[in-house]
C-alpha cells in the first residue's frame, strides 16, 4: 500500500461494521486502501443477537465475530474505546473523543442505535439499566448479586424478552412490563402474544400488558424500591432494565449537517451514501435507507454493508446494485419459546384470509395470511419454528399443498415430499446473506462444492443466525445425488457407519471395545488415531447398553470405556458452569421416606451445597467438588439412595401425579406404575437422556404427552404416547396404543424403547428420530406393537438383559479403591485437598445462585498450582 492510498474511514465496529470490513477484503480494498475502525466499545465486533447467552456460560471472547487475525491480515487498524466526537466535512476529518483526528477520503457510518428510555421520573436510580452492550450485561450481573431479588424489565419486544430471560437465570423473580396489548407486538399477531404469554408465565415469569411504567421509586440511599405503573398498580423490585425499543445513533450526522430522516437515521441512497455527502456513507441501524425504513435486523444491516461495499469498489459512474429494501422476517428463541414471522404476519393485504393451528395446552399457534388465489403473502409461528425454514421461501407463490396441511402439526400435515426440493430456485434460503436456492445449487454443480461447510464458505448461506442450516443440508444433499454423488453419511471421520448401522455391527458381533470395532470397522486413515470426540462417547453409549448381550464390562468407568466418556459421565455427575458438580438421587415417583429426606437435608447442610426441587420429582444438590462427590454419595447409599443418572444419557425421571390414591379424579395408580416404570430402565443407556411420566387420568397432571415416552390412565387400562419432548422444540407424544393391561403397556415400552436406541442416530431425542425414521409413527408402531419386521421378541430380551444386570454406579464406584482414584480436585492432591486452595460459597441459599463457589485467585507464592489445575481439567 502507498502512502497516498486512498483513506477508508469506519465508524462503529459493530456486527455490520465486521461485515463491511469483510466485503472491502473480499473485494481486495484492503490491499489497495488504508482503512481505519473507530469504535466506542472496549472490545471488536461481537454478536449482539446472542447477547444473552453470556448468562449461560459463553464468555464474551466466545462472542466475537471477529475472525482471529482478521485485522492484521487485511492492514486495517482497530482504535478501541475512543469514540468519534466530531466530523468535519469540509477538511474530511473526524475526532475521537482523545482528541486524535484521522483524515478520510471516505467514511463509513456504522454506529448503530441506542437504547429508549421512556422519561419516567426515577429512571436514573441507582439499580436502572438499558440491555446493549456486554458492559451492560456485566452491570446488570453485578448489582444483581448484591442487590437484587427481584428483577422488572420495560419492553415486551425481543430484548426485553432476552433481558427477561437473563435476569431469571440470576435468580431474580422477574417481571415484563409492556405498553402494548400484547407481548412481541411488532412480530406477532394477537393470537401469538396469547400463545408466548401463557408459555412464559408458565415459567414463572409475571407479565403485564397494556400498562406503562410511571415512575421508578427509590429507598433513602437513591436505589430502586418498586415501580408504579399507569394502572395506579406497583411492583416491588429493585432492579428495572429498559428494554422498550431502539432510536438510530445519528447525533453524530446531524451535527455535521447531514440529512437525517423525519424519525431519525442518516438519509441514504440506494447505494448508501448519504444524500447530501457522497463521500459519506451510513449502513446498518444507524441509517434511513431509500425506502424511507431504518431496519432493526441484522440480516438488512448486512446487505446494505454489502451495498455500501460495492459502492466504493466500483468505477467512477460504474452502476451497482443498490438497496431498496430488506425482507424482515425473523426466527428466534426468546426464553427458550421458538418465535418466528415472514412476510405480511398481521394480513395487511386487501381481502387476505388466516388459516390458523392454535394448540394452547403445548403453547403452539401457526398463523398463514394467504391470498384469496392461494398465494402465501405471510404468517406467524409461536412454539414450532422448524417449518420456517420451508413457509419463507415459498412466501410470494402458491405452496404445492394446501395452507391447512402446512400448518398442521408433524405426521399430520404436509406430505413428506413437500421438502426444499420444492422450492423454486430464485427461493431465498438464507435471509442473512440473501442466499438463493439458485446459488446453493451453483455452489455445488458450477463452484464443485460437495460438503456443507464448503458451500457455506463459498456462499455465505447458513453463516449467519444459523436459521437455515437445516434446509441448507438438505438442499446440498439432494443436489449431490441427483449428480450421482454417494452422499457420506458415516457417524464422523473415523467410520463410514451410522450409528444404527455401528449398533447392529457391535451386537451382531459381539465387539466389546472400541479399540477392535475403530479396528475392524473404521475408515483405513482413522485407523491409526485414537477416534474423535463424536464417535468415542457414541460407542461406549453403544457398548454400555449392549453390555449384558455381547458380554461387555457394563461398569461405564472401567478399562477402556473411561476414556471414552463425556466430562458428565467421567465423574458421574454433572459438571456446572463454576467448575463444581451437582449430585442427583434417584427418588422413583418422586416417593420418599422422611428418613431419606432427613439424609439429603443432613448432607446438603454438611457440604454447603444449594437445594432445588426439581419438576422431575428429584431434590438436587449443587456446588460439590469433585473430591466431595464420593463422601456424598457414601452417605446416600448408605441411606438407600442410587445414582440418578442425571449426567447421562440414559433414563432421568418417571414422573407421577398421585393417581387414585389420593385423587378423587384418579383412575389407575399412577404411582405405582411410576415406580415400576423407573425401577425397570433405571441406567438404560441410549442415543439421548430419556424423560418420563404417568398421569393417574386425563387431567394430565404429569404432563404425560411432553415426554419421550408417557403413560395416561383410562377407565380401561394406559394409553401410551411417544415421542414428545418438552424441551427446546416443544413436541407432543404421539398415541401409540390405548387400553393396555400393565403387563401390555410394560412390553410396549420395552419394544419402543429398544428398537429407538438400536435405530436412532447420536444425541436424537425420541421426538427428531420419530419425525425422521421412514413411515413415522404407522412405521414405529408397526415394528413395536404388531412386529411387522418379526423383531419383538429380540427387543423383549435386549431389555430383559438389561434389567437383569443393572447395577448401581455409584455403589460400584464406592465399592471399589482403584475406581475412587479419579476423585481428586488436583492431580498433585490425591489425599486431603490441598490446603493452600481456599473454595469460597459466593452466596447461601436465601439468594440463590448459579456461581455457587469460586476459587480465589492465586497469588505469587501459588503460582506453581496453575499446572495442577491444567492438568486436573484435561483429566
Amino acid at each position: 500500500m502507498t502512502g497516498n492510498a486512498q483513506r477508508i474511514v469506519l465508524i462503529g465496529h459493530g456486527m455490520v461494521g465486521q461485515r463491511f470490513l469483510e466485503a472491502l477484503a473480499e473485494r481486495g480494498l484492503t490491499r489497495t486502501h488504508r482503512v481505519t475502525v473507530l469504535a466506542e466499545e472496549p472490545r471488536p465486533a461481537y454478536d449482539r443477537v446472542q447477547l444473552t447467552s453470556y448468562f449461560s456460560g459463553t464468555s464474551p471472547d466466545e462472542l466475537s465475530v471477529t475472525p482471529e487475525g482478521f485485522l492484521d491480515e487485511h492492514g486495517i487498524e482497530l482504535h478501541l474505546n475512543d469514540p468519534v466526537v466530531a466530523i468535519d466535512r469540509e477538511t474530511r476529518r473526524v475526532t475521537t473523543e482523545s482528541g486524535v483526528t484521522h483524515p478520510y477520503d471516505t467514511l463509513v457510518l456504522a454506529t448503530g442505535s441506542y437504547p429508549f428510555v421512556p422519561p419516567v421520573p426515577g429512571k436514573d436510580a441507582d439499580g436502572c439499566f438499558v440491555y446493549r452492550t456486554i458492559e451492560d450485561l456485566l452491570a446488570i450481573e453485578e448489582y444483581a448479586k448484591k442487590h437484587a431479588t427481584t428483577g422488572t424489565v420495560v419492553g415486551g419486544g425481543l430484548l426485553g424478552l432476552e433481558a427477561a430471560g437473563a435476569l431469571q437465570g440470576l435468580g431474580l423473580d422477574t417481571h415484563i412490563v409492556e405498553f402494548a396489548p400484547r407481548l412481541m407486538p411488532v412480530q406477532v399477531d394477537e393470537g401469538g402474544g396469547s400463545a408466548l404469554r401463557r408459555t412464559i408465565t408458565g415459567m414463572g415469569l409475571e407479565v403485564h400488558t397494556g400498562v406503562g411504567g410511571k415512575e421508578i421509586k427509590t429507598d433513602a440511599d437513591g436505589a430502586v424500591r418498586a415501580m408504579a405503573l399507569s394502572d395506579d398498580s406497583e411492583i416491588a423490585t429493585d432492579l428495572v432494565v429498559f428494554s422498550a425499543g431502539v432510536r438510530p445513533r445519528d447525533q453524530l450526522a446531524r451535527d455535521a449537517g447531514l440529512d437525517v430522516g423525519e424519525r431519525g437515521g442518516v438519509a441514504v441512497d440506494e447505494q448508501c451514501r448519504t444524500t447530501n455527502d457522497p463521500a459519506v456513507f451510513a449502513i446498518g441501524e444507524c441509517a434511513q435507507a431509500a425506502d424511507g425504513r431504518v431496519y432493526g435486523l441484522v440480516a438488512p444491516g448486512y446487505e446494505m454493508a454489502e451495498t455500501a461495499a460495492k459502492a466504493i469498489a466500483a468505477e467512477d459512474g460504474e452502476a451497482c446494485d443498490g438497496f431498496s429494501g430488506a425482507d424482515l422476517s425473523t426466527k428466534l428463541k426468546l426464553l427458550g419459546v421458538g418465535v418466528a414471522s415472514f412476510g405480511d404476519a398481521h394480513g395487511a393485504a386487501d381481502d387476505c384470509l388466516d388459516v390458523v393451528y392454535s394448540d394452547s395446552r403445548a403453547g403452539i399457534y401457526k398463523k398463514l395470511v394467504v391470498a384469496p388465489d392461494g398465494t402465501l403473502l405471510g404468517g406467524v409461528l409461536v412454539g414450532d419454528t422448524d417449518s420456517y425454514g420451508l413457509l419463507r421461501p415459498l412466501t410470494g407463490s402458491v405452496p404445492p399443498v394446501s395452507p391447512e396441511q402446512l400448518v398442521l402439526p408433524a405426521g399430520a400435515g404436509a406430505p413428506a415430499a413437500l421438502g426444499p426440493s420444492a422450492l423454486p430456485d430464485e427461493a431465498v434460503i438464507c435471509n442473512c446473506h440473501n442466499v438463493t436456492k439458485g446459488s446453493i445449487r451453483g455452489a455445488v454443480t458450477d463452484h464443485e462444492c460437495t460438503t456443507v461447510p464448503e458451500v457455506k464458505k463459498c456462499t455465505k448461506a447458513g453463516s449467519g443466525c444459523g436459521s437455515c442450516v437445516k434446509v441448507l443440508t438438505t438442499l446440498v444433499n439432494d443436489e449431490l445425488e441427483a449428480q450421482g454423488v454417494t452422499i457420506d453419511k458415516g457417524l464422523c471421520g473415523c467410520f463410514t457407519y451410522t450409528r444404527a448401522e455401528l449398533y447392529e455391527i457391535v451386537r451382531t458381533l459381539r465387539i466389546t471395545s472400541y479399540a477392535a470395532l475403530l479396528d475392524s470397522h473404521g475408515r483405513e486413515e482413522a485407523k491409526r488415531s485414537d477416534g474423535c470426540e463424536v464417535c468415542k462417547p457414541t460407542v461406549a453409549s453403544i457398548i454400555a447398553s449392549l453390555a449384558p448381550t455381547i458380554g461387555a464390562e457394563g461398569y461405564v468407568l472401567d478399562g477402556e470405556q473411561a476414556a471414552l466418556q463425556d466430562t458428565n459421565d467421567h465423574f458421574l455427575a454433572n459438571m456446572q458452569k463454576n467448575g463444581s458438580y451437582s449430585i442427583v438421587p434417584r427418588i422413583p415417583g418422586g416417593e420418599i421416606t422422611p428418613e431419606k429426606l432427613i439424609v439429603i437435608g443432613e448432607v446438603a447442610r454438611d457440604f454447603g451445597l444449594y437445594t432445588k426441587i426439581t419438576g422431575g420429582q428429584r431434590i438436587d444438590l449443587f456446588g460439590a467438588r469433585v473430591d466431595q462427590l464420593p463422601q456424598i454419595w457414601g452417605r446416600l447409599v448408605d441411606a438407600g439412595f442410587e445414582s440418578g443418572h442425571a449426567y447421562g444419557k440414559a433414563l432421568r425421571t418417571v414422573k407421577s401425579c398421585v393417581g387414585w390414591t389420593w385423587c378423587r379424579y384418579g383412575v389407575q395408580d399412577s404411582v405405582k406404575m411410576a415406580i415400576q416404570l423407573e425401577l425397570r430402565y433405571r441406567g438404560l443407556r441410549s442415543p439421548h437422556k430419556l424423560k418420563s411420566a404417568v398421569s393417574g387420568c386425563a387431567r394430565e397432571c404429569a404432563e404425560a404427552q411432553s415426554k419421550d415416552f408417557g403413560v395416561i390412565a383410562t377407565a380401561g387400562g394406559w394409553n401410551l404416547y411417544v415421542g414428545g419432548n418438552g424441551g427446546a422444540t416443544p413436541r407432543h407424544a404421539d398415541l401409540l396404543a390405548q387400553d393396555l393391561s400393565d403387563a401390555e403397556l410394560v412390553r410396549l415400552i420395552d419394544r419402543f424403547l429398544m428398537f429407538y436406541i438400536r435405530t436412532a442416530d447420536r444425541l436424537e431425542r425420541t421426538s427428531v428420530w420419530l419425525e425422521r425414521i421412514e413411515g413415522g409413527l404407522d412405521h414405529v408402531r408397526d415394528v413395536v406393537v404388531h412386529d411387522s419386521l418379526g423383531l419383538c421378541d429380540e427387543l423383549e430380551a435386549l431389555m430383559a438383559d438389561h434389567v437383569a444386570n443393572y447395577r448401581d454406579e455409584w455403589a460400584e464406584t464406592l465399592a471399589d479403591p482403584d475406581r475412587l482414584r479419579r476423585f481428586v480436585s488436583f492431580v498433585n492432591a490425591p489425599g486431603t485437598p490441598d490446603p493452600t486452595v481456599q473454595f469460597v460459597p459466593e452466596r447461601d441459599q436465601v439468594k440463590p445462585d448459579l456461581n455457587l463457589l469460586q476459587i480465589r485467585p492465586l497469588d505469587a507464592s501459588e503460582a506453581a498450582l496453575d499446572n495442577a489445575l491444567e492438568g486436573a481439567s484435561a483429566r
